[in-house]
């Protein structure tokens, strides 16, 4: 008869929260590039010479991806049930620590790409004699002067709210560095 106390699992979760982190914090990078990515394509088409200012949310998406990463490495190189015992307490703070990072980035990065798309393209209505147009949808209605894909006044408030959207991945971030640093705590050997 074997005596299972369930710990033989542990490392099942362990590994759970390093994918949890990586996968989750990667969805929200490719989700936040890709929104903000073609805020950056359409606004270039009509101002290119913006395009190189406008890469930032880009690049702010980009770096959740490293968070994720970061706290994955953590995560699988606390785990080694051979050299130390690795109890579901274990597991659990570093599955814990994995959804804490992950589902953080994945959050961030929807609010980097969403803030980033319409503070890159600026969509804004102005009055037309037929009704009101958005910039960059109905371009027939556009005239030379008012084509004007972003205002320079906006740029610094929309790199004010990207900074408070990454702040929330860091956040996560930090957690997770907590949670997973509470692993080996649980029994004293």
């Amino acid at each position: 008869m074997s005596t299972f106390s369930g710990d033989e699992t542990a490392p099942f979760f362990g590994f759970l929260g390093a994918a949890a982190a990586l996968v989750f914090s990667c969805m929200g990078a490719a989700y936040g590039t890709a929104k903000s990515g073609v805020g950056v394509a359409s606004m270039g088409v009509m101002r290119p010479e913006l395009v190189m200012k406008s890469i930032v949310p880009v690049v702010m998406a980009g770096v959740l991806g490293i968070y994720g990463l970061i706290i994955a490495v953590i995560i699988s190189t606390g785990i080694n049930p051979k050299a130390k015992s690795y109890y579901l307490f274990d597991g659990y703070a570093h599955l814990s620590s994995g959804l804490a990072c992950g589902l953080a980035g994945l959050s961030a990065g929807m609010a980097i790409g969403i803030v980033g798309d319409a503070g890159v393209r600026n969509v804004l209505k102005f009055p037309f004699p037929f009704g009101y147009c958005h910039v960059g949808v109905l371009s027939s209605c556009l005239s030379p002067n008012r084509a004007n894909a972003q205002q320079p006044k906006l740029f610094v408030g929309m790199i004010l709210i990207l900074i408070f959207a990454e702040a929330l991945a860091l956040y996560g971030l930090i957690v997770g560095i907590i949670l997973s640093s509470r692993a080996g705590q649980s029994r004293a050997e």
